[in-house]
């Protein structure tokens, strides 16, 4: 829709109301924030979840793999062979064995429910990046040294160089009972992988000293697999988990987060919703507001219809006046939005100090910071969603400015 230079002057004549008609212009602006902030809410929402899924995500399969298999009463005797047939499984790019088990941890009186991780010297080198004490290198078999999460060193006042107790239940038999296992382990290192779940539980060490904790000689629980693409590993381990039937079963990340991340996903469509009505609401600000100009105008109208404005020109006219208050608020809208998110950590925190309110507690949010992720394709849907509203809202009082009658409005003036 190409402006004249007439039908151009003319709507930003009608964009800047004159004294008399304030209210208009307050009516106007109003619109125009109201726009912004609808906008600059779906952005920010929208990206926060995307966020909270993809680090959700990312954090998770980095440290478990894409998929875990599972020998049937909790042991693989095998694992070499069934270890070999994993590897060579067309689309999986990583393959390694694994020891988890739920223990006990003290450490000077104070008693922590931990998981014991047993992993190979390789995949203990790629906790490298979360580290935020100490060191991973004297992870070695047999030297008695482990990395703890931070939350579990926090709840146990361990640190680097303390020796921890790790407590096994199922210990040696004796003539006077079983007698849990206790190991002594100097904490070696310290990291945080950023959900809390497992830096307030994991306990990290080579995988022959977690047999010997364990009791379980030359086998293992788990074997951890990671594929070229998470979203198709189902169909990629779906050969494997055919040769494995009745010995072992294949859990995918999808299976082990289900109720997660099928909750995320519901509450993000709902969002989007709950949201996109908040804009469709400023747009009828945009309606209203322009009714009203129309309105005060009517007699402008009847009498540029009389100078040879046309139809088509008045529609043109107030269409475009409406539609750029919707595109600033738009524009601003995204604006505010990136802003927002680029400032996101330090706003939580301030809103914290003013409200005295824990906003992000790592303990239910899995997650110890506000994250952020955004889709470059939704912020375009967004857009165009808030430029399309903009426009519709245009249509009814445009139209009517186009269909007024000169005659009859000069005939009463």
């Amino acid at each position: 829709m190409i402006l004249s230079p007439f039908e151009w002057t003319i709507a930003k004549r009608y964009m800047l109301p004159g004294r008399g008609e304030a209210f208009i212009a307050l009516v106007a602006g109003i619109s125009l924030a109201a726009v912004m902030l609808g906008v600059a809410a779906l952005v920010i929402v929208m990206s926060v979840m995307n966020g909270f899924r993809a680090e959700l995500l990312d954090k998770i399969v980095g440290l478990n793999g894409h998929a875990i298999i599972q020998a049937y009463g909790g042991r693989l005797d095998n694992w070499q062979g069934v270890l070999k047939e994993v590897r060579s499984t067309p689309g999986v790019v990583r393959a390694s064995p694994l020891i988890e088990q739920p223990l006990l941890a003290s450490f000077n009186g104070r008693v922590e429910a931990i998981l014991v991780r047993g992993n190979t010297s390789q995949d203990i080198r790629r906790l490298e990046p979360q580290m935020v004490q100490g060191s991973l290198v004297p992870l070695k078999p047999g030297a008695g040294n482990v990395a703890i999460g931070a939350r579990l060193a926090e709840n146990l006042g361990a640190r680097v160089g303390d020796v921890i107790t790790v407590i096994n239940p199922q210990g040696r038999s004796t003539p006077f009972g079983t007698v849990p296992r206790q190991i002594g382990y100097t904490v070696a290192a310290i990291f945080e992988i950023g959900v809390y779940d497992y830096d307030q539980a994991f306990v990290v060490m080579p995988m022959r000293d977690a047999q010997t904790l364990l009791l379980t000689g030359d086998t293992i629980g788990m074997i951890e697999v990671k594929t070229v693409n998470p979203d198709k590993v189902a169909e990629i381990l779906a050969p494997l988990g055919r040769k494995l039937a009745g010995q072992a079963v294949i859990q995918d990340w999808k299976t082990i987060n289900a109720s997660l991340f099928e909750a995320l996903a519901v509450e993000r469509v709902a969002m989007f919703v709950v949201l996109s009505i908040i804009v469709l609401v400023a747009v009828f600000n945009i309606l209203s507001s322009l009714i009203m100009l129309v309105r005060a105008k009517t007699r402008d109208i009847a009498i540029l219809r009389t100078m040879g404005a046309t139809r088509r020109s008045l529609l043109k006219i107030f269409v475009t006046t409406g539609f750029i208050i919707g595109a600033l608020g738009t524009v601003a809208g995204l604006m505010l939005g990136f802003v927002f998110l680029y400032f996101r950590q330090p706003i939580v925190r301030v809103v914290e100090i003013i409200t005295g309110q824990n906003l992000w507690d790592p303990s239910i949010r899995f997650l110890t910071e506000l994250p952020s992720r955004t889709d470059p394709a939704e912020v375009t849907v967004i857009s165009v969603m808030a430029l399309v509203f903009s426009f519709l809202a245009t249509l009814y009082p445009a139209l009517k400015a186009a269909g007024t009658d000169p005659v009859q409005v000069l005939r009463y003036e």
